[in-house]
């Protein structure tokens, strides 16, 4: 059977023309440069596939539909925008605005994808209706105008995905490391209200966290302050408290009393001043609906003059986040921020040093919190010029850069932007052709390369004024009003990211097996050096420190395997799971034991050195403290940034350590604190035993009680 007839949009059944394809294809051909042109080659591919339908009749839009994916396959995204373009001018005319809808939806609660897309949002609130509307309307003019037609196109096929384009339009970038130490040392303002250097150590946790919320609020994604720039504060209020005891009791107080009574007053000031950054980051309500995105960089810095103060706090954030903070039931949780990151180094790296008693401390802190991350110093400093930071509060890191001075500067930079290649879907068109692969991925990338350079000239010509806490008042800069930005997106000083998804289902769809085998295991490494390569041209081109950032942008997974799986249909192993791998990583069914993973993942960590995250699972983690133990040693020795999961039923919101069943809507909820957010728990299938990938991420509740309970 082959097609011999075409449905109209009016339902009416004509005759199956091929030559009415060839006259718009070349038609449109005409409208667009040579290389941009489909060859007789392409336009016999695209009547072949019409032509080989199993059906007698097919609609005009399947046709299109056909043809339209064919162009886009082979990059010809200018010559598909004009073939199509009449095409959606009429679908205008026949449907209501989109964008008109979606917020209608969101007004009325009814738009699920957005409700599912950040658990730290509620999208009942009005304040974060508000931000979603305003994101709404930057999605589309985004896509209509502001954005080349390819790029647009390219996004909405899953080519690649422009991160955050609800806030392009605006001149705002990505996220940051607060230059926190200048704005307490030299002062700021806020709404245009002075705030001098704090006097105190509980002062200086008030102010930063109103730093944190104002930084929060004109830019769209995360945060990080060193908390090693507190210690100061905590030794002037030890000072203060000090002479106030001289001046009420002189002489009359001897030595150990007076160092007693400082003792209990620092050990209070340091309780209320830590527990001002948790509760107030938590509480504060940030323009964007959602408390303040950040992110507490916990590193003991033997060279720190005020190393052992720095120790003080470390210990009272571990304790607090272990303890956790009470919700409105009454029930102590674990609040979402801020999030916490803590450094191993040869100090309290388990091995004998002088502060291991904090990292046995923090190992507790992970049993019950799942936090902190942990970052290895030593493989920091080999893979950073010897440097050790923080990553920004996206989790991605800044390239080396030295101020006129020749000093490493880390504080006060940030990214400009994200966009993320999908890799599986270069796998799937090559058809295990490495000459196709290769020549789609050089294409891809720089497709990749023109939508990073759209995020950076949106920022040229920004004026200091549009957020004053950034550029005048140092979180970055102190810059002069009116003055522009320019010279902090230029010369490496600021980064661009190239993120990517799917290395384990690209490679597995170009070598038969996983990328912890062999061939899989060098193939995934030449992608990953061509990418890095790539990356690295671009900055010698421009002077923007471009990276490749391992995303922990894990609904980018699901989305872009949502996509492939309805262009490509089921393929296994690969869209049939409904997922993608993230980044680098191995596929969470293959059998492999935390060290092993570890080790392996180390080898594309110091590749992706824009952002590079690995986890493993350690069965029953509340209880397993010593495993825990066991494998902070080994981050240490082994790998540059390592977090924990684990597989127990467990609810990590408020510490609930019994059975998590699924409620009368079908979700998994605790039954102690109500908690519905599935990133946060861990259930083991006991229903019929199955432990594989924790599915409940997608948010989407069918799925999960289909493919957790296998029904």
């Amino acid at each position: 059977m082959s097609v011999t007839k075409i449905q109209k949009r009016d339902g009416r059944i004509v005759p199956y023309e091929e030559e009415k394809i060839v006259a718009a294809i070349r038609k449109a051909n005409n409208e667009v440069e040579e290389k941009d042109r489909a060859d007789d080659a392409l336009i016999a591919e695209i009547l072949a596939e019409v032509r080989g339908q199993e059906k007698d009749t097919l609609s005009v839009e399947k046709v299109q539909d056909m043809i339209e994916a064919h162009l886009v396959e082979h990059n010809k995204y200018k010559l598909a925008k004009k073939y199509i373009v009449y095409r959606y001018q009429r679908s205008l005319l026949r449907k209501s605005n989109t964008t008109d809808e979606s917020i209608l939806k969101l007004i009325r609660n009814e738009n699920k994808e957005l409700a599912e897309e950040n658990s730290n949002k509620n999208t009942r609130l009005a304040s974060t209706q508000r931000d979603y509307i305003a994101g709404e309307v930057s999605r589309d003019v985004t896509r209509r105008l502001l954005l080349p037609e390819h790029i647009a196109m390219a996004h909405d096929n899953g080519v690649l995905h422009f991160h955050d384009a609800d806030y392009f339009i605006q001149p705002i970038f990505n996220c940051c490391l607060i230059n926190i130490k200048d704005m307490l040392d030299n002062g700021l303002a806020i709404n245009g209200k002075l705030i001098e250097s704090p006097k105190s150590f509980q002062v200086a946790c008030t102010v930063t966290t109103q730093i944190i919320a104002a930084v929060a609020s004109n830019q769209y994604g995360g945060q990080s302050v060193n908390i090693k720039h507190l210690g100061k504060y905590l030794r002037r209020s030890r000072e203060k408290f000090e002479q106030q005891l001289d001046q009420e009791f002189g002489e009359q107080l001897d030595a150990e009393s007076k160092e007693r009574m400082v003792k209990l007053r620092l050990q209070d000031e340091l309780r209320s001043g830590v527990q001002t950054i948790q509760y107030q980051i938590n509480t504060l309500m940030t323009t964007n609906g959602q408390s303040p995105f950040v992110t507490l960089f916990l590193h003991i810095d033997d060279e720190d003059p005020y190393v052992e103060e720095t120790v003080m706090i470390i210990e009272e954030i571990l304790r607090q986040r272990i303890r956790g903070t009470k919700n409105e039931k009454g029930v102590y949780v674990t609040p979402a921020f801020p999030k916490l990151v803590y450094v191993l180094d040869e100090n309290n790296a388990l091995k004998g040093g002088k502060y291991d008693y904090v990292t046995r401390l923090a190992a507790q802190c992970s049993a019950k919190r799942m936090y902190p991350d942990y970052i290895s110093a030593k493989k920091m400093r080999e893979n950073y010029e010897g440097n050790v930071f923080s990553c920004m509060g996206c989790r991605s890191f800044l390239s080396p850069w030295k101020d006129e001075n020749g000093e490493y500067k880390w504080e006060g930079r940030f990214n400009q932007g994200v966009v993320s290649i999908n890799l599986p879907q270069i796998g799937i068109l090559a058809k295990g052709d490495e000459e196709k692969f290769w020549k789609l991925l050089d294409e891809r990338l720089e497709l990749c390369y023109e939508a990073l350079m759209c995020r950076h000239k949106a920022l040229l010509g920004t004026p200091s004024d549009v957020s004053p806490i950034h550029w005048q008042y140092g979180a970055i800069a102190r810059l002069k009003k009116g003055e522009k930005i320019d010279k902090y997106l230029l010369g490496g000083y600021s980064t661009m990211s190239l993120g990517y998804i799917g290395i384990y289902e690209t490679t597995y769809l170009m070598k038969g097996c996983s990328h912890t085998q062999e061939p899989g295991t060098t193939f995934a490494l030449q992608v990953m050096d061509r990418m890095k390569d790539a990356a690295a041209r671009w900055k010698e081109e421009t002077g923007i420190a471009f990276s490749l950032y391992g995303t922990p942008a894990e609904s980018l997974c699901y989305r872009f395997a949502r996509i492939d799986r309805e262009k490509y249909g089921d393929i296994e192993n690969v869209t049939d799971k409904g997922y993608y791998t993230n980044s680098y990583h191995v596929d969470v069914r293959e059998k492999i034991d935390a060290f092993s993973k570890f080790t392996f993942e180390s080898k594309f960590q110091n590749k992706s050195l824009g952002g590079a995250i690995s986890y493993v699972e350690i069965p029953n983690l509340m209880h397993n403290v010593e495993a825990i133990e066991e494998v902070i040693r080994f981050i240490y020795d082994n790998i540059q940034y390592g977090e924990f999961n684990t597989k127990s039923d467990y609810c990590h919101v408020c510490g609930y350590d019994g059975e998590i069943r699924i409620n009368d809507d079908n979700e998994w909820e605790c039954p102690q604190c109500g908690n519905r957010d599935h990133a946060k728990m861990n259930v083991t299938r006991r229903t019929c035993g199955y432990l594989g990938e924790n599915y409940w991420n997608t948010g989407k509740t069918k799925e999960i009680k289909a493919r957790v309970l296998h029904l």
